[in-house]
């Protein structure tokens, strides 16, 4: 798994780890059954706290994204061919989507070219990169 964060952005470097499986596993390249580096060793080759990485795993399992065992480690347990999502979850994705393409319109990006650019970014993640491949990288 190949990720990047950037220690001089504002969003916090949790967030940043969080938000990079999540792409990993909606463009492929991390896929249902792949192990996640250790909490450890992603710390280490981060230089971080190792409780900073524990929080971006924490939401990815309260997302359902992956599980957890003593003996696995950390596994991706749902990517896109796992199935249609929880309707719960459209519904709370629907309202936040909503949220940030108000905040778009609001700063004057007309909303023809926010709904272009999400179709771009959707349509980058239904091809997926990797699928079906288990190697891992480094980050």
């Amino acid at each position: 798994m190949l990720i990047d964060v950037d220690p001089l952005s504002p969003v916090p470097i949790y967030q940043q780890i969080r938000e990079r499986v999540i792409e990993a596993i909606a463009s492929g390249r991390l896929v249902r059954g792949q192990s996640l580096h250790s909490v450890r060793a992603l710390a280490k080759a981060f230089g971080i706290n190792v409780a900073t990485v524990a929080k971006a795993y924490d939401g990815l399992r309260q997302d359902g994204l992956i599980a957890t065992t003593s003996k696995s480690g950390s596994v991706v347990v749902r990517d896109p061919t796992s199935g249609p999502p929880d309707p719960a979850f459209v519904a709370d994705w629907s309202a936040r989507a909503r949220t940030l393409l108000a905040e778009a319109v609001a700063r004057g990006l007309p909303s023809s070219e926010a709904a272009e650019i999400c179709g771009r970014l959707a349509a980058s993640f239904t091809t997926p990169a990797a699928a079906g491949s288990t190697s891992e990288e480094t980050p």
